[in-house]
């Protein structure tokens, strides 16, 4: 049965934004949150072979040391967005990065692999509590003439965060202990704790108690579709992994049934029943997909041409910086021109870089790499704040939790399939398989091309892009 439609109280914030000093803080804030969050999710990747030497396990067993933190995250993402529209965004992420900073402190204590990762799980779900409601806040924080450029600085912080992690891990483990990884989220999570109390806007809630059924059944399909795609990717087909996956697809059904005609549901029906706002999510899987397949394959592909391990580094590079480059630009852009068109731009871009990636000569030189991996961050670049822009703007204010779960929900869900299906094609194609998935990740992002310029037919101008 459906619940009573939620009723909101009094506005708590102002009806257009903080005002100058309190925004410039409140971003403040919510760029040192979010950059945290997302730092450790790849930060701790390059420390990996440490951990298992010193807590003397396999490499395959200190891999969890990963999974258990982005595992967390999904499964708690919608919850959490979902408690943000009833108790308060600025209050699930004061919570939120309170838990991270707390359990980032026992992360560098842990005695053991199994601790470690018991506590990388609650950290995951204190950077779930960030995640949920970074988009959310950013609309509360700025006027909406200015979203899309507030939405391009965010982009630009998560961008560039996901990127250097490699970097910070190996800059700390050159001068300390792997401890120090987690360790250093101490002190920058109390600050921005602290000047968050200040900055954060207060928003209004909705007067309706949490889906505590479609939570279980949320978090259930989730753990268990991830578990068996991971199976899947690293293993033969096992009777376990299919076993997972089947399981998860039943919780999945029951969670649909249980949610669908609900009025402010757990997976927000209610919005992707918004065309630009379904369509704009599926673009943002589909290019997250995409921008992964190549990340991790781009690795391989330059050292089987004969560069080293720290050349690689630095041929990498030239992406992440493009990003950030296009990321705040294309932002500003939203604010005037339709996402359609400005999405559609940098994914066909971003296929284009792809592609000239899969054709790079074996004895290609550095600097035809180096302009093919900046075409490929300057078209997701281009494409990541427009669409991030009219996801948030298209839903209701009452539901921009939901948007903004949602949307980082959409990123990791991309993220992981495409993590997962390179994997299966690594184990298909043992040869060529980085190159066969450059070849896969430009055709994904073509598809996504085609979905984002989708959203200006049938769409109102007013819709499209900078008014959505």
């Amino acid at each position: 049965m459906a619940n009573p439609r939620p009723a909101s109280s009094a506005p708590a914030a102002p009806p257009d934004g903080l005002p100058v000093p309190r925004r410039n803080w409140a971003i403040a804030t919510i760029i040192l949150a979010i950059t945290m969050t997302v730092l450790d999710s790849t930060i701790v990747n390059v420390a990996l072979p440490t951990l298992a030497r010193d807590f003397h396990t396999s490499a395959a067993a200190s891999i969890w040391v990963v999974n258990a933190y982005q595992v967390a995250i999904l499964i708690a993402l919608l919850p959490l967005a979902s408690l943000g529209e009833i108790v308060g965004y600025r209050r699930v992420s004061q919570y939120g990065l309170g838990l991270f900073t707390v359990a980032s402190l026992a992360c560098a204590l842990a005695p053991s692999l199994t601790t470690l990762s018991i506590a990388r799980v609650i950290q995951g779900f204190g950077a779930a509590g960030v995640m949920s409601v970074n988009s959310a806040l950013v609309r509360f924080t700025y006027p909406h003439r200015l979203l899309g450029r507030a939405i391009g600085i965010n982009a630009f912080s998560v961008a560039i965060a996901a990127a250097i992690g490699p970097t910070v891990a190996s800059a700390i483990l050159a001068i300390a202990d792997w401890r120090w990884l987690f360790a250093v989220n101490v002190p920058i999570g109390t600050v921005t704790i602290l000047i968050a109390i200040y900055a954060l806007p207060a928003t209004d809630r909705s007067k309706r108690s949490l889906n505590y059924a479609g939570v279980a059944l949320q978090a259930g399909t989730f753990a268990l579709l991830i578990c068996g795609m991971q199976s899947l990717a690293q293993d033969a087909v096992t009777t376990l992994a299919s076993v997972e996956i089947a399981a998860g697809v039943a919780l999945g059904l029951l969670l649909v049934r249980h949610e669908i005609n609900r009025s402010a549901p757990l997976i927000p029906f209610d919005l992707l029943r918004i065309r630009l706002v379904s369509l704009s999510v599926v673009t943002s899987v589909c290019s997250f997909m995409a921008q992964t397949v190549g990340l991790v394959a781009m690795p391989f592909e330059i050292q089987r041409v004969g560069h080293s391990a720290a050349e690689t580094g630095l041929l990498m590079t030239p992406w992440p910086v493009s990003v950030a480059i296009a990321a705040p630009i294309a932002g500003r852009l939203a604010d005037r021109y339709p996402a359609g068109i400005l999405g559609s731009v940098g994914l066909i871009t971003l296929a284009s870089g792809l592609t000239f990636l899969a054709l790079f000569p074996e004895h290609g030189s550095p600097a035809d790499l180096i302009w093919r991996m900046a075409l490929c961050g300057l078209g997701f670049g281009f494409f990541q704040s427009p669409n991030n822009r009219t996801l948030i703007a298209s839903a209701p204010r009452e539901r921009t939790g939901a948007a903004g779960g949602m949307l980082a929900t959409a990123r990791l869900l991309g993220q992981t399939l495409g993590a997962a299906g390179l994997a299966i094609l690594f184990r298909a194609f043992p040869l060529k398989g980085s190159n066969f998935a450059l070849g896969v990740g430009a055709g994904i992002a073509l598809m996504a091309a085609v979905v984002s310029v989708s959203r200006l037919a049938g769409t109102p101008p007013a819709q499209q892009g900078a008014r959505a």
